[in-house]
This record gives C-alpha cells, sequence and structure tokens, in this order.
C-alpha cells in the first residue's frame, strides 16, 4: 500500500504529460495535412497575413479536403467545388454550426453576432427574419434605393474623381443604412459611415491574429485575469461601443416606426417581428447591425476590385466599353432592364467576384455538430469547417491563368449569383465567394443589383487608366497585394477616372440634380417624407 502511494503522484503526473502531448496531433484516420508539434498542432505554421496564399498552398500539395490542427480545436479546409457542395450544401443540416468563439461571439459582441452564432434556434429565428425581407421579390423592391445612391455615386466620380474608393464606400454604406434604418449618408465624412468603418475594422483586427485566436485554440487561457488577458478587456469595450451604436440606430428607426414616420426599411418590418417574436432590444439592434457590415464592406470592396481589374486589364475595359454602348446607347445610364443584353458586363461582375473575393477564406467557418465521414476520412464533431474561396476560385482546372482577369469564363453562363451557387453541378458554379449551404449570404440578390448597377454605369460613363507618376510612367497597382482580415479587398492604389466624353458628363451630372431635387429634402438630403418603399425615381 505504502509502494502505491509512493508512486501514485509519478503515476498521474506521467498520464497528464502523456495527455498534454497528445494535444496537437493529427489521428491517422482525419484528412491529411503539415506535420505537427505537440501542443502547437500546425499553430507555428499559420502566417500572420496573407493566410489565403498559404491555405492554398496546403490546398496544391494535400487535395480538396485537409486537416489543421490547431491547439485543442481541428480544422478542416474543403478547396474543392464537389467536397463544399457534397459537405456544406448537401448536409448543412450537420455543416452549419459555429465553433466556440470566446473573444469574437461571447464577448465582443454578447454572443448576439448573426455571423458567429451557432446553429440554435436564435440563429434559425433570425435567418429566416433575413431571408424573408432579402429574397429576390423584396431585393427588387430596393432598386429606387439603389438608383438614387448610384447616380450620386457616378457625380462623385466626377467631382473628387481621386477619392473614388471613398465614393463608393459611401454608395455601398448609403444604400444599407436605406434599406436596413431608412436614412442615408449624405457624405463619406458623415459621422455615422466613419464610425461604422472604424468599428469594423477594430473587429476584423481584435479577432484575426494574436491573443484572441489562442484563446480559442487553448480555452484552459480564459481563466487568466483581465490584466494577463488584454484582449478580453479590449473586446469588452468594443462590446459596449458597439451596443451603444447599433442600438442607437435601431431604437431611433423603432421610434419613427410607431411614429409612423420612417422610410420604409427593414427595421419597420423587424418592429412588428419583435412584437410577435418578444426578443429584446439588443438582439434587434444586433440583427440589423450585422446586415449593415454585409452591405457596407462587401460590395464596396468588390466595386474597388473592379476598377482596379480595369485599370490592369485595358482591353476589357474596352470589350465592355463597346456592348454596353451597342445595347444602350450614350444617350441614357444603363438600368436594370438592361442586364440580360449585357451578357459580358454581366461576366465582368462575375469574374470579379472570382478574381478578387471579399470574403477570402469564406469568412466564418462553419463547424460539424457530429462525426461524419467523407472520403474515407473522419471529420469529428465540433471540427471547423472553412470553405476555402480563394483556393477554389483560383484553381487552375476551374479557372485557367487563374490570375489572369478574364470575363470570357463566363460568357455562356446565364445564371444569376443565387441561381449558380444553388447549381446541383458544383463545377459549374461561378465563384464561392458568397458562401455555401445555410450559412450562404442572404443579401445576395440585393449584391447583385448594387454591383450591376455601379458596373454598367461605371463602364457607360467613365474611362478607367493608371495614374502617371513624376516620373511620367504609369503607376501599376498590384493586383495581389490586398488587406488582411474578414472582408479583404485590394491595399489602397492610385488610378485616373474621367468621363469618356462631355455628353456622358452631362447626362450623369443632370441624372443626379434630377433625382436628388425629386427625392431627397433639400435640407436634410434624407428621403422626402412619404416616399416610402418605391419612390418615384426615374430608372
Amino acid at each position: 500500500m505504502a509502494v502505491i502511494t509512493t508512486y501514485l503522484p509519478i503515476v498521474v503526473g506521467i498520464a497528464l504529460l502523456i495527455r498534454l502531448l497528445m494535444v496537437g496531433r493529427r489521428p491517422k484516420n482525419y484528412p491529411p495535412g503539415p506535420p505537427t508539434l505537440p501542443i502547437l498542432g500546425n499553430l507555428h505554421l499559420m502566417p500572420s497575413k496573407d493566410v489565403h496564399l498559404q491555405f492554398e498552398k496546403w490546398a496544391r500539395e494535400y487535395g480538396p479536403i485537409y486537416s489543421l490542427i490547431l491547439g485543442t480545436k481541428v480544422l478542416i479546409v474543403l478547396s474543392g467545388d464537389q467536397a463544399v457542395k457534397d459537405l456544406l450544401d448537401k448536409k448543412s443540416n450537420i455543416y452549419s454550426h459555429r465553433q466556440e468563439m470566446y473573444i469574437g461571439q461571447t464577448i465582443c459582441s454578447g454572443d448576439l453576432h448573426m455571423l458567429m452564432m451557432g446553429y440554435n434556434p436564435k440563429w434559425r429565428m433570425c435567418r429566416k427574419l433575413i431571408h424573408a425581407l432579402l429574397n429576390i421579390s423584396s431585393a427588387k423592391s430596393y432598386v429606387p434605393y439603389q438608383m438614387l445612391e448610384n447616380k450620386r455615386m457616378l457625380y462623385d466620380m466626377i467631382t473628387q474623381p481621386d477619392d473614388f474608393l471613398y465614393n463608393i464606400r459611401r454608395y455601398s454604406n448609403a444604400l444599407t443604412t436605406t434599406m436596413v434604418y431608412g436614412w442615408r449618408t449624405p457624405t463619406y465624412n458623415d459621422e455615422k459611415i466613419q464610425q461604422f468603418f472604424n468599428g469594423f475594422e477594430e473587429f476584423a483586427e481584435m479577432n484575426r491574429t494574436g491573443i484572441a485566436t489562442l484563446v480559442d485554440f487553448f480555452p484552459i487561457l480564459r481563466y487568466l485575469p483581465d490584466f494577463l488577458l488584454p484582449a478580453r478587456k479590449e473586446a469588452k469595450e468594443y462590446y459596449k461601443k458597439t451596443l451603444a451604436l447599433y442600438k442607437g440606430h435601431w431604437l431611433k428607426a423603432k421610434e419613427d416606426t410607431l411614429k409612423g414616420t420612417i422610410t420604409h426599411c427593414f427595421c419597420e418590418d423587424l418592429v412588428s417581428v419583435q412584437k410577435k417574436e418578444g426578443f429584446s432590444d439588443d438582439l434587434a439592434a444586433f440583427i440589423a447591425g450585422v446586415l449593415l457590415e454585409a452591405g457596407s464592406d462587401t460590395t464596396s470592396s468588390t466595386l474597388y476590385g473592379f476598377v482596379q481589374a480595369m485599370i490592369l486589364y485595358p482591353e476589357v475595359q474596352r470589350k465592355a466599353q463597346e456592348e454596353v454602348d451597342r445595347v444602350v446607347g450614350s444617350d441614357r445610364l444603363p438600368t436594370m432592364d438592361d442586364e440580360p443584353n449585357l451578357q459580358y458586363i454581366r461576366s465582368v461582375i462575375k469574374e470579379t467576384i472570382r478574381w478578387m473575393p471579399t470574403t477570402i477564406m469564406g469568412a466564418v467557418p462553419h463547424a460539424v455538430t457530429q462525426d461524419d465521414y467523407y472520403n474515407g476520412y473522419l471529420i469529428p464533431a465540433n471540427a471547423g469547417v472553412v470553405n476555402n474561396a480563394w483556393a477554389i476560385n483560383n484553381d487552375p482546372v476551374r479557372a485557367p491563368e487563374p490570375r489572369k482577369f478574364k470575363p470570357e469564363r463566363y460568357l455562356d453562363d446565364k445564371l444569376s449569383l443565387a441561381d449558380s451557387a444553388a447549381n446541383p453541378d458544383p463545377t459549374k458554379r461561378d465563384s464561392f465567394t458568397f458562401g455555401a449551404g445555410r450559412r450562404i449570404c442572404p443579401g445576395i440578390h440585393v449584391a447583385e443589383r448594387s454591383l450591376f448597377l455601379g458596373v454598367s454605369r461605371m463602364i457607360w460613363g467613365f474611362n478607367m487608366t493608371p495614374k502617371i507618376g513624376p516620373d511620367g510612367k504609369p503607376i501599376m497597382p498590384d493586383q495581389e497585394r490586398l488587406t488582411q482580415g474578414f472582408v479583404c479587398m485590394p491595399e489602397p492604389y492610385v488610378g485616373t477616372i474621367r468621363p469618356r466624353d462631355e455628353k456622358r458628363k452631362k447626362i450623369i451630372e443632370e441624372e443626379w440634380f434630377a433625382a436628388e431635387r425629386e427625392c431627397l429634402n433639400p435640407v436634410t438630403k434624407q428621403w422626402r417624407t412619404g416616399m416610402n418603399w418605391v419612390p418615384k425615381i426615374k430608372a
């Protein structure tokens, strides 16, 4: 008995050490992946920037499905179109969950952020609500708002051409705030738009690297006090600021709805749903806030990528201008009615989304709720599952010479973005940028219309060329230099945007002046009272 008592601590210590050293190891029946180290797994191999390039490299090495062991967590990376279709689409009932994100969801968002929310009744209620108000029928009703803000963007390109990124951002943000809250941001310097973009960048940076990710990979770290875990303290402060911002917007919209003075928008319907379902103002604020995030940053990032492509590939711009001139002419702006006849323009949009995906790693990983087997490999319950959009979009089998901007890839593709995503043949899907399964972007219909108006009208009205440097040589953007985070876009670059001729310049000016005069209050620059849902604005 004395011998057992003497050696028991040693035996327990050895057992605990063995168990600890097993952390980070890849079981043999998991999908293949890079070699691991005890405890760390593959954490030491994760790059601090341009993660998409490393994930693409591993995809070429280990195949369309591989695994990464990140501390105590498992990440399954889907880098083939068939794998995404088979798992995220066909088995969406078990592949629509999220791994726990302690900093990003629990602390930063009070477990209210739909993007990172688990697959639970609360998420399904939010998703059903958003889908009902952003489906294809509702998306068509937002076109008048898109028309107005698009005309303002074109006018801004004439008056402040060097600020084309800000012009694009104001367009997407003003459109989104109108659809969500019923008010628009008249200028890029508007305090509300600055608060949003600054906050979103802070959130992305906070959750991208460092302590925030380590706490997810090694949950024991969350028991540290705040002074040893500064990321948690920062996240708490971020949550307070974000909740105050989103809740302020929501409560104002709710008040205007109850008074009957709101311009018709998402929040107007959200008020009636809240009364029926009984959820809190905090949750309502985040439901609307998530729509603001999704609609503002992704559309503007895609349009910024489009401008870069036109500068780098002038032959594409020329072909697009030839098509829009043939179909539309020079006497009016393109409208949504022209879309079926502008197949090359539609192809430019699809190629932009493929070539410069905004959600470069499929945004936030899915998670599987139970053990599953695929191609002989075990995908363990609670594993994260990544839609590796960059690698799939740049698969040379799917898109030969993938880093070249070639809209011709889509000349025979007449499907909408949503219909393409639902195509039973994944090899025929246009891109994987909007996600997959039950987590696919619910605003895909609205985004497609915003992109069509933005791309077709900029092609119709402007020449986009390189800026000439002091040495007389053109300054060419580097298409491979992308920002980091959940949503990416080209790093800031310079270019020259000028009207194609005086006639088109005059039309753009007249269109904006007429829309402003007819639709907006001359003092507040908000929609006139009574111009709800289907404003009287010329297409």
